[in-house]
């Protein structure tokens, strides 16, 4: 019996013991603080009979926010810069073994055409269908890519005039011009025809004889004009530009 409960008693002696110290520690450091032992000695009995209540976890607990503040002096710096978080992401390592996500194919599959070196198939290449660009409709002019839709003259027709002497807008006796149109508010050459020149087309009459200053006229508005007594003036169009003038000129100048 006193080989079998020896190592009790052995325990027992050493938390006697430990708890011995412990209140010797504690007086001490109590004593060296100004607190007396018979008050802790007086709330340890007062605390003998009462039920004690162990504190709440640490993660029970209420959260608590802490938030930094830099101060108003404190300006960005280049040691203080940093990206946002999630901002930044690791680059995909590909073609380096199984275990980085990409490795064995790095995500072109095992054959086929794009799966070779080289550029897969040509821009716009849908796999044999109508592609984009050919099953949509094509707009009129540069729009659609045709520079030979875009207007060459900016076009006034007869009865246009005639309506302008009418309202006083154009003088009967004055010459009519490509000035006189816009200066009247009859034509609005703005953007792409501020600077092409004029051509009078043969819709409607024209009842007074005046004189137009334009460099095309269709061949009605021509007759309509000459009918009632006006004359219809050519003007010189600004040359077109061509290579061999543009050298020719060059030589010319040196």
């Amino acid at each position: 019996v006193h080989g079998r409960f020896h190592h009790v008693r052995v325990a027992r002696r050493t938390r006697r013991s430990f708890y011995h110290v412990k209140d010797t520690m504690a007086s001490f450091t109590m004593a060296s603080m100004g607190v007396s032992t018979t008050n802790l000695s007086a709330s340890r009995s007062a605390l003998a009979g009462s039920r004690v209540r162990m504190a709440a976890p640490a993660a029970a607990r209420a959260p608590v926010s802490l938030t930094a503040r830099a101060s108003d002096d404190e300006r960005l710096r280049l040691h203080n810069l940093s990206p946002l978080k999630g901002s930044r992401q690791k680059k995909t390592r590909k073609g380096r073994g199984y275990g980085a996500g990409q490795g064995g194919t790095c995500g072109f599959g095992m054959r086929g055409q794009k799966a070779r070196s080289g550029r897969g198939t040509r821009p716009g290449f849908e796999g044999g269908q109508t592609p984009m660009y050919r099953r949509f409709p094509k707009l009129k002019g540069i729009a659609g890519g045709m520079g030979a839709g875009k207007d060459k003259f900016v076009v006034v027709n007869v009865d246009d005039i005639a309506a302008a002497l009418a309202s006083s807008k154009l003088d009967a006796g004055s010459d009519v011009t490509i000035e006189s149109l816009k200066s009247a508010g009859v034509i609005k050459a703005t953007g792409h025809y501020r600077n092409l020149p004029l051509k009078v087309l043969g819709n409607g009459d024209l009842g007074a004889g005046v004189t137009v200053h334009a460099a095309a006229y269709s061949e009605s508005a021509k007759a309509k004009i000459e009918a009632a007594g006006g004359k219809a003036e050519l003007v010189a169009r600004r040359p077109k530009w061509t290579r061999e003038a543009a050298k020719a000129a060059a030589e010319a100048k040196a």
